[in-house]
């Protein structure tokens, strides 16, 4: 037979995030916190938003940066470490780029393409002569 969950009270937050795209989507969230005034549902909604951008971070490091089913090379735990600390500072630095060029059009860094920026990178460096060989 099967176990029945024990009912649950739960906080119903309905939303819609006006980011000027024509229809807005609509967004449904559900917190154990019952009392808005301990936290009002503008706040929850924010925080929620937020939350996700350490999954989008992942996903622009694991899927788009590294790709998909990329294993790491190195065969040591500290050459691993070496590996991973590469690819941080790798996104942090095409992630630092797209904050300065949002910076300089007057948008919003969040609604810049991880995608294009990795794109345009990878081009940039990828051009024969732009960095000179170095000289011992």
């Amino acid at each position: 037979a099967a176990r029945r969950a024990e009912p649950m009270l739960v906080r119903v937050i309905d939303y819609t995030i006006d980011d000027g795209r024509e229809n807005a989507d609509h967004y449904r969230l559900l917190t154990t916190i019952l009392d808005p005034d301990e936290v009002g549902a503008v706040e929850l909604a924010a925080a929620y938003t937020e939350r996700w951008e350490i999954e989008i971070a992942f996903d622009e490091l694991k899927t788009h940066q590294r790709g998909p089913r990329t294993v790491l090379r190195s065969k040591s735990p500290d050459l691993v470490l070496q590996e991973i600390w590469g690819h941080l500072c790798c996104h942090y630095a095409i992630r630092s780029l797209m904050v300065e060029a949002a910076g300089h059009a007057g948008h919003d860094p969040d609604r810049v393409s991880f995608v294009a920026a990795l794109r345009i990178t990878r081009q940039s460096v990828a051009h024969q002569g732009d960095f000179p060989p170095s000289r011992p």
